[in-house]
């Protein structure tokens, strides 16, 4: 467990950053190394399924994974406050909700599926592939999101360290079993999806039997689990906010696919590579956000506002530095990267265009994603939704629907409206925190001294 109250801001938040950054690659090398084999291997309408599963997979999950980054936040600060039986009792609720909600959303995904992707103008030839693809990864969700359970709990209390191991090994069997299913097997699309359903799911075993052998403050015990009702509403509190703007951004996403959809089967097989390595490139941002929220969690719980800003402005520098670098990378590299999803000249040329667009303006979408982790860590969660809603829902959708037919620009119009939606959602995250209450959105009294009773009722 990381203590974030003392040290170094920028070692801290680095150091903590780091495993998770490695355990996120190597997570998103699932759906990579699908996108790659799906693509080389079974052509583009396959390619063009997986991708289009995607934004319909995130928006059936969203408002959960929020209300799982609520739990997150409230174990940092109960941890921060150094109140552990808080914490315990925190990751047992965590654990029981998210493996109802898993069940759940197995029916609402396997029930839904068809008729979202008619909605989202789904070509009639990539249908079929794009709904046995979905499917079967629904049959997964409840070990998938138990493992993801593990790893966010294990982070609120500053060990990224642990489920970086697991997931080397899970992608690693991923990338064997997409051989052996797809190309051995001849299993086709099932057989990517197969693969990824049962590699996540061996990542969940793995983390849960580490728990119960190492007795870990955290282990699954489920004669001995409490649910409690007064937690979970704290985790609500700042998670559901958090879950909606997830929906949000799945539900954007959902309608920006429906966009690209209407331009054919080469621009969505293009999209969906290239977004496949845009999903690579932002992880840097995204889990330097991430850091941040469990450094600014643990620390409001501490009372140090001080070292909340000077953990946020180290974050920002860091994230830009990242930031301008893999653009950099992929501006003058990004047409060799689409090679190695399809062999298709218009496909590499759709996808490498939207690279070009898009990752220039990564800068702007760190500062937006850093304060945005920050009022997380600080459970004023619902800026970020507001932010988000600006962004995606008033700037960027109507801007790609303008750009791409009003204005004659077609697919391009998409991938211009991404970059404008970033900058205002960034002037939006700064207005907040120039000028915001966040400071005292705390769910727990801050910890004084180890002398001194520790207050966990909602302030």
């Amino acid at each position: 467990m990381k203590d974030f109250t003392s040290g170094n801001e920028a070692k801290l938040i680095f150091r903590f950053a780091l495993p998770m950054l490695i355990g996120n690659i190597f997570q998103q090398l699932y759906n990579v190394v699908d996108s790659i084999i799906v693509g080389r291997y079974l052509g583009e309408k396959a390619l063009a399924a997986v991708g289009a599963s995607f934004p319909i997979i995130f928006m059936i999950i969203a408002l959960i994974i929020g209300i799982g980054i609520g739990s997150s936040v409230v174990i940092s600060q109960y941890f921060g406050a150094k109140n552990y039986e808080k914490v315990k009792r925190a990751s047992d609720t965590t654990y029981i909700f998210l493996f109802f909600a898993g069940i759940v959303i197995t029916f609402v995904g396997l029930a839904s599926g068809e008729h979202i992707f008619r909605l989202m103008r789904l070509p009639e030839e990539v249908l079929p592939l794009a709904k046995t693809y979905l499917d079967i990864y629904m049959y997964g969700m409840v070990l998938m999101f138990g493992f993801n359970s593990i790893s966010s709990i294990l982070r609120g209390v500053g060990d990224s360290k642990t489920p970086l191991y697991f997931l080397i090994v899970a992608t690693f069997l991923n990338i064997i079993l997409d051989i052996l299913f797809v190309l051995v097997f001849k299993w086709g699309i099932a057989g990517a999806a197969w693969a990824t359903v049962v590699a996540q799911s061996f990542s969940f075993v793995i983390a849960a039997a580490y728990l119960e052998r190492k007795k870990h403050l955290l282990r699954i015990t489920f004669r001995r689990m409490v649910f409690d009702w007064e937690i979970f509403k704290k985790s609500v509190r700042i998670g559901f906010p958090t879950g909606i703007q997830q929906t949000l951004v799945a539900l954007g996403g959902m309608a920006l696919m429906g966009i690209v959809n209407s331009f054919g089967t080469n621009v969505i097989a293009g999209f969906s590579a290239a977004s496949r390595i845009d999903s690579l490139a932002v992880i840097p941002i995204m889990n330097f956000s991430a850091s941040l929220s469990g450094f600014v969690g643990q620390n409001i719980g501490a009372g140090k506002i001080d070292r909340v800003r000077r953990g946020l402005w180290a974050t920002i520098k860091m994230s830009v530095a990242f930031s301008i670098t893999i653009s950099l990378i992929i501006l003058f590299w990004g047409d060799k990267m689409m090679l190695v999803f399809s062999d298709n000249s218009e496909v590499i040329s759709v996808g490498y265009h939207y690279l070009m667009v898009v990752s220039v303006f990564y800068a702007v979408f760190a500062i937006m994603f850093c304060i945005n982790g920050l009022l997380r860590g600080a459970g004023a969660a619902i800026v970020p939704m507001y932010i988000t809603l600006l962004s995606l829902w008033i700037v960027r959708l109507p801007l790609a629907y303008l750009l791409s037919y009003t204005f004659k620009m077609g697919e391009a119009g998409i991938w211009w409206s991404i970059p404008i939606g970033w900058a205002m959602g960034a002037i939006g995250a700064i207005f907040y925190y120039r000028f915001g209450n966040w400071k005292n959105k705390s769910v727990v009294r801050p910890h004084v001294s180890d002398d001194e009773e520790v207050v966990t009722d909602i302030v």
